[in-house]
């Protein structure tokens, strides 16, 4: 089992920036793939960006290339969500995810949840 908690969640000028966490515990990440998704009112749920564990190779949507940046402590076990360059259709509930082995953007395939944080980009 990965437990996962997110944190940093906010109210935010368009245009601002942003940096949510992702605390994880219950199992060695090193054969994990780490992801973060979003889900906005009315909306399924989106893959944002994810990032192979063991090597930092990383992986965004289209939408958020070149604003968010994603990355890893592996000392802490904590992933990081930089958001720069928010928009008001970034507003959505961000939640990270784990699964083995791979990356991928279907939310399906993830094991593991946290029980997200909302992000609000105001215009």
């Amino acid at each position: 089992q990965v437990q996962l908690v997110e944190s940093g969640g906010g109210l935010v000028q368009a245009g601002g920036s942003l940096s949510i966490s992702c605390a994880a515990s219950g199992r060695t990440l090193s054969n994990y793939v780490m992801g973060w998704f979003r889900q906005a009112p009315g909306k399924e749920r989106a893959f944002v960006a994810a990032i192979l564990w063991s090597s930092g190779r990383t992986y965004y949507s289209e939408s958020v290339t070149g604003r968010f940046t994603i990355s890893r402590d592996n000392a802490k076990d904590t992933m990081v969500l930089q958001m720069n360059s928010l928009k008001p259709e970034d507003t959505a509930v961000y939640y990270c995810a784990a699964r083995p082995n791979r990356i991928a953007t279907l939310s399906t395939l993830y094991d593991y949840w946290g029980p997200g944080t909302q992000v609000t980009v105001s215009s």
